[in-house]
This record gives structure tokens, C-alpha cells and sequence, in this order.
């Protein structure tokens, strides 16, 4: 039995917070992550502070926010050169560390401190362009790509289902299931513990793609959720009817689907995906458990980021509401958790990931914004926000554990929402607490007091209609 823990992070890619048989969801069945939750520690207030895939993981690697490692919204191509990482962090401590699967990082072969990484990145256009050079394009530099033309045929895709990586179409995949990327994850993940250094501790970092889209899990889980009656999205007082009517036909819009049949389908095909994880998740477990590794190993269950699903007419993320911004987090393991399940309501984020890990591991998480999840640290709120020059937004948030505040930086809009009795977010109640409002909208201020975009003047909040890419930009050069 060694000192410090082997540790495993299973990281999923646009997993709803709400979106675990042990959140109590009333259609996903996930009984291998519900298994890590009854043994260790649950967070049911974790949140991503940059709701979209680059940043959200610029913050998980980091233990910084956004604002201090530079992403403060969604940018591809931006080259990380960041000093302090999960992967070098742990590696300068002896660990033999790996990542396997996505990155989503730049350059495409960026290891970001990790000894090794074999690539899963998912469907990404940006690394498919013309202009692409032949070394960064990702069919040929990403592993699994690379390893699917060699097996089904020099043409072989993801894309063959006719479907795109963000959109909501939906429909099983094509190819045998040990084909499919999330199969490959577990898979390649299984062969390292095979070939592991079995003189030191190992990082493994499982880091999935789904159930990000596209949603095209084996038909077998499709037959589950295709034979049930699903709930609806969750819908709300303030929903914006225009967006379904002017963007709903579109199948890569920020709408959710205008016809409701697809609004179904979405759900089954995403529901699908998830419960294929879950089971591919387990093939890890079993592992552990079979080289009598499982009661030395941590292991951290966690995404980037949400999906709306329909919820409030629209879908994807990089918004402040819960489908986007909520996430799911267990820390559990082993030996390490006993006397059952304990749920732990303080306020969670993804910085918070590499402080815990260097404290589990011996490291000096000095310097870092994140808290130690297992020490007795706790933040009154965490404040999120997101830049998204393509869909012309710019929010902040203010969560805490009963309520949010919200700021749209492009109109100045604010809402509010009481999270102890609305959790889903139906009720705009900035009328009914104007108070409680007020509260927030001060601690938004001394949050954004002296940034370079200027949303703070004279004491308040100065919307800032048209510096999208300013903001973008200044956040990027701050990049450590």
C-alpha cells in the first residue's frame, strides 16, 4: 500500500450537472458513476466558470479562473504556454502521468506536461480547414483518427453519420461499437494500466468526448431510451419564443429543434450517449478493481461544461443556466472513502481540481484560485462568465448555493433566479427580491472592478455592446 494515491480523472465533455441516476434524473440510468458517488463524495453545486470546451479546460488544468488564465470565452488556435498544469504539476512529483483522449488544447500536440497523450480530441472543423498544415490536421495527428482510417479504410470518419460534432441530429453509430471513440478511450486507458510503471504512482486522465455531439452512441442504447416515455426541457416564464421561430430549423443553431419529434430525438440520442459512457466507465473500474489497484486510487468524475437540451428553447452551452453551466463532480476511491456516501453542498468549480490534487499528491497548491475539495476551504459564490463572439454574447454569473445572478455584458439585461426553490430555472425573480439582487450585483462589481474591458465605471455596471473580440483579445495576451 503506497503513500500517495494512484489517481484517475474520468472527465466527459458537455455532461449535464443534473444528468446522474444519483441526482435523482428521472430518464438517465448511470450506474457506475452512481456507484463512485455511494462510495465517496458528491458535489451537487459545481459549476463551470467558462462554460465551453477551450476555456473550461484552460481552468481545469490551471486551478485559475478565467480571468486569470487568460480564457475568459471560446478561442481556437490561441497556443497554451501555461507554466502550472495537472500534467506537470504531477509529473514533477514522481507521478507516471497520461492523458488519454480530448485535450482541446493549441497546438494539437500540445502535452501540457503530461508524459504522454494519446489524442481523442473529437469532430473539430477548425483543425480540418484547407489552411491547416498537413501535421496539425487532425486526421492525421490525432491518434484515434489515425487509428480508425487503418481500421475501417483509408476514408472512414466520425462524420460518416452524417452528423455534426454541434449540432442536435441524432442517430446510432455505423461502425462496430469497440470502433466508437468512447470504446477507444477506455480501451487505450485499459492498456496503459497494463504497461503502467508499476514503481510509481500513476495520473491517468480518461478525458471523453460524449456526450458532446455528435449524439451517435451504439444502437443498443438508443433502443433503451427510444422505448421510454423521456420528460420534456424544462421551460420558463421568461423563454424567448423568437429564437425557435427564427433559428429552430437550423441544425447547428443556438435554438433548440421547432419540431418537437426532434426535440426527442435530441434527448434520446444524448441520454444515449451518456449511459455508453457510463458503462465504458465501468470497464475501468472492473480493471482497477482486478489488479487491486481500486482501494489506492482516487478517482475524480467531472465535465467541462453542460448542454442546454432543449431547456429554455435552446441547446449547446456557454450560457450562465443550469444545463449549461451546472456540472457533475464526485471525488471518490477506495479506501480513502468510507462510511458511505457524503454529499457536500458547498460551491464547486473546475479550479478547484488541481489544488485537491496536488494536496493528495504532496504538491504546494500555494499560488492557485482553486480550494482543496477534501480540506474545509468554501467560497461564499463563484463567479462565472463567458465571451462567445460567435453567438454575439458576453454573461457574467454570481452562483451561490441557493441562488444566481446574472449580467449580460453586450445589454446590461440582468435575471435572477432563486436556486432553493427553482433549481431549473422556470421564474425569473429579479422582481420579487430586488434586495437580494442588489446584493449580487455588488459582488459582480468588485469582481470585474479594474478589468481592462471597463464594465465597471463611477461604481457600476457599464455594459459593453460591440468589444466582443477586445475582450477576447485582452484576456489571451494575459495568457501565463
Amino acid at each position: 500500500m503506497q503513500d500517495r494515491p494512484n489517481i484517475l480523472i474520468l472527465m466527459a465533455d458537455e455532461f449535464r450537472g443534473d444528468c446522474l441516476g444519483y441526482a435523482g434524473h428521472p430518464d438517465v440510468k448511470t450506474p457506475y458513476l452512481d456507484s463512485l458517488a455511494q462510495g465517496g463524495v458528491y458535489f451537487p453545486n459545481a459549476y463551470s466558470s467558462c462554460p465551453t470546451c477551450v476555456p473550461a479546460r484552460a481552468v481545469f488544468h490551471t486551478g485559475l479562473t478565467p480571468e486569470h488564465c487568460g480564457r475568459v470565452g471560446y478561442q481556437d488556435g490561441v497556443p497554451w504556454n501555461y507554466g502550472r498544469t495537472i500534467g506537470s504539476e504531477l509529473t514533477k512529483l514522481g507521478y507516471q502521468t497520461i492523458n488519454v483522449g480530448k485535450m482541446h488544447v493549441a497546438p494539437l500536440r500540445n502535452n501540457l506536461g503530461f508524459e504522454s497523450v494519446e489524442l481523442c480530441d473529437g469532430y473539430m472543423h477548425y483543425w480540418r480547414r484547407p489552411e491547416t498544415p498537413y501535421h496539425e490536421d487532425q486526421r492525421i495527428a490525432d491518434d484515434y483518427y489515425w487509428w480508425l482510417k487503418n481500421e475501417k479504410g483509408i476514408a472512414a470518419d466520425v462524420s460518416d453519420t452524417g452528423l455534426d460534432c454541434n449540432a442536435w441530429p441524432a442517430r446510432p453509430w455505423i461502425y462496430d461499437e469497440m470502433s466508437h471513440p468512447t470504446n477507444w478511450v477506455t480501451t487505450r486507458s485499459l492498456d496503459f494500466l497494463r504497461r503502467r510503471d508499476r514503481r510509481r504512482p500513476f495520473l491517468l486522465c480518461a478525458s471523453y468526448v460524449r456526450p458532446h455531439a455528435p449524439y451517435d452512441a451504439p444502437q443498443r442504447y438508443f433502443d433503451i431510451y427510444g422505448s421510454k416515455r423521456l420528460s420534456p426541457p424544462h421551460y420558463g416564464d421568461w423563454d424567448d419564443e423568437r429564437i425557435t421561430r427564427e433559428e429552430g430549423r437550423t441544425f447547428n443553431s443556438s435554438a433548440a429543434p421547432a419540431d418537437p419529434e426532434l426535440v426527442t430525438q435530441m434527448r434520446e440520442g444524448y441520454y444515449s450517449c451518456i449511459s455508453h459512457l457510463d458503462h465504458q466507465i465501468g470497464r475501468i473500474i472492473i480493471e482497477l478493481i482486478e489488479q487491486r489497484l481500486y482501494d489506492d486510487t482516487v478517482i475524480i468524475f467531472v465535465s467541462d461544461h453542460g448542454d442546454m437540451l432543449g431547456d429554455h428553447r435552446m441547446v449547446r452551452k456557454s450560457l450562465p443556466y443550469e444545463g449549461s453551466a451546472r456540472i457533475p463532480l464526485i471525488v471518490s476511491g477506495g479506501r480513502r472513502f468510507t462510511g458511505g456516501p457524503r454529499t457536500d453542498d458547498r460551491v464547486a468549480g473546475l479550479e478547484d481540481i488541481l489544488p485537491t490534487l496536488l494536496t493528495l499528491s504532496g504538491g504546494d497548491p500555494s499560488g492557485l484560485d482553486g480550494l482543496d475539495l477534501l480540506g474545509g476551504g468554501k467560497r461564499e459564490y463563484l463567479h462565472g462568465e463567458h465571451v462567445f463572439e460567435w453567438r454575439r454574447m458576453s454573461n457574467h454569473y454570481i452562483v451561490t448555493g441557493r441562488d444566481k445572478y446574472i449580467w449580460f455584458a453586450e445589454t446590461g439585461r440582468e435575471q435572477y433566479f432563486d436556486l432553493s426553490s427553482d433549481r431549473n430555472e422556470t421564474h425569473e425573480a429579479s422582481a420579487d427580491a430586488p434586495g437580494r439582487v442588489a446584493e449580487l450585483r455588488e459582488i459582480l462589481k468588485k469582481e470585474l472592478a479594474g478589468r481592462p474591458e471597463g464594465f465597471v465605471e463611477d461604481g457600476k455596471l457599464v455594459p459593453r455592446p460591440g468589444k466582443l473580440h477586445a475582450m477576447l483579445d485582452n484576456a489571451a495576451d494575459s495568457c501565463c
